[in-house]
């Protein structure tokens, strides 16, 4: 895939990283996102984000060399777990708070994963990116829930289930939209909870 490079080569100080501080990065980071959400990655470009945030393009090529550099930059510094820190005391309980908190971001997610599908079956540094962001941390999440799950005694260690509950929750972030055109807001995932996992985990549905 071909990458977008700098205009010609810089030497001396000016080819040297300078600092950015953390709010003018994220605000390089906002803007490229938004437009990807907007208009998909293939029509992101370094000169329009220079554009949007009032700064030479120079100043992004510094920074990072290439457009996939920069998404995954935005990418990782986008990381912030829905589901850390959830434990209400019982599986269930954590599923549906799990759902509510997914329920939250699933348009802005959704829409960002569906813009960024081309480019990242073909950049191995945005797939990479992607997981450390979206994927990873909400995975280890759940699959932490389950492991609480089953020291509590709440399910048996073995029910054949339990592997499957995390892609099941995160999948139908993004199936929905392709489904039914809608993105899976909170009302939905607390309702495909109930109907589908709780049931399917053996779960009291009144914890």
């Amino acid at each position: 895939m071909a990458s977008q490079a700098a205009d010609g080569p810089q030497t001396g100080a000016a080819s040297r990283r300078s600092k950015l501080t953390p709010e003018r990065e994220r605000e390089f980071f906002g803007a490229a996102l938004d437009q990807i959400r907007e208009c998909g990655y293939d029509a992101l470009t370094m000169e329009g984000v220079a554009a949007s945030t009032r700064c030479s393009k120079s100043t992004l090529y510094r920074q990072w060399k290439t457009k996939p550099q920069f998404v995954a930059a935005a990418l990782r510094a986008l990381n912030c777990p829905r589901f850390a820190g959830i434990d209400t005391g019982s599986l269930a309980g954590d599923l549906r708070a799990a759902a509510r908190a997914a329920g939250e971001r699933s348009d802005e997610d959704a829409k960002l994963l569906q813009a960024l599908g081309p480019a990242v079956l073909q950049d191995e540094e945005l797939e990479r990116a992607l997981r450390d962001a979206l994927v990873e941390p909400e995975l280890g999440a759940l699959q932490e829930m389950l492991r609480r799950a089953v020291d509590r005694g709440e399910i048996a260690a073995g029910h054949p289930a339990l592997e499957f509950v995390p892609a099941q929750l995160l999948a139908m972030i993004r199936l929905r939209p392709l489904l039914e055109g809608q993105h899976a807001d909170a009302d939905y995932l607390v309702r495909y909870v109930e109907a589908a996992l709780i049931p399917a985990l053996g779960l009291s549905e009144s914890t």
